[in-house]
């Protein structure tokens, strides 16, 4: 009895893609700063909410993976028009992590391969650099693409399309 695939993970990052650090040249895409929360942050109005369906036709499983934790939940996915997504818990730092981190290891990627448990996923960030994609090699025993945005942009259509092809589709 063969045992079913599973969809690849998807590990969104929130600051950088999905909210460009870009200056004024990076236009509003229609969200209301009006209807912001008073603590909400002003880069919300960066969201393309365009961005929302594109990542529902990707076929993998959406899962934050960002500082913002449940709150991109709150106030990023309903902007996008996505339904609550899984976020990763991000454990303690240890003395480990301290260590990965000096020899240039971003502190979300032994997380991110923990959770994927050797299951297929991209991994779509801002700060992801080749100290990150030998570690992942090494470790992971699924498929894994590593996928850096450039932040003063967000994600663009070639993100989209590097991530599609990856994923084995046609880009929408």
């Amino acid at each position: 009895m063969s045992v079913p695939m599973q969809r690849p993970l998807l590990f969104l990052d929130v600051d950088g893609p999905l909210l460009p650090f870009g200056a004024a040249e990076y236009p509003d895409h229609g969200a209301d700063p009006e209807a912001c929360d008073a603590d909400a942050n002003p880069l919300l109005a960066r969201l393309d909410p365009g961005h929302g369906l594109r990542l529902s036709r990707l076929p993998c499983d959406l899962v934050w993976a960002t500082a913002w934790m449940e709150e991109a939940n709150t106030h990023i996915a309903p902007r996008l028009g996505l339904p609550a997504l899984d976020v990763v818990v991000w454990p303690e730092q240890t003395e480990v992590d301290d260590r990965d981190e000096r020899a240039g290891l971003h502190w979300k990627t032994r997380a991110l391969v923990g959770r994927a448990g050797g299951r297929a996923f991209v991994w779509v960030d801002d700060e992801i650099t080749d100290v990150d994609r030998a570690w992942v090699a090494v470790h992971h025993e699924g498929a894994a693409l590593l996928h850096r945005v450039d932040p003063r942009r967000g994600l663009t259509d070639d993100d989209f399309a590097a991530v599609a092809a990856w994923l084995g589709i046609v880009p929408s």
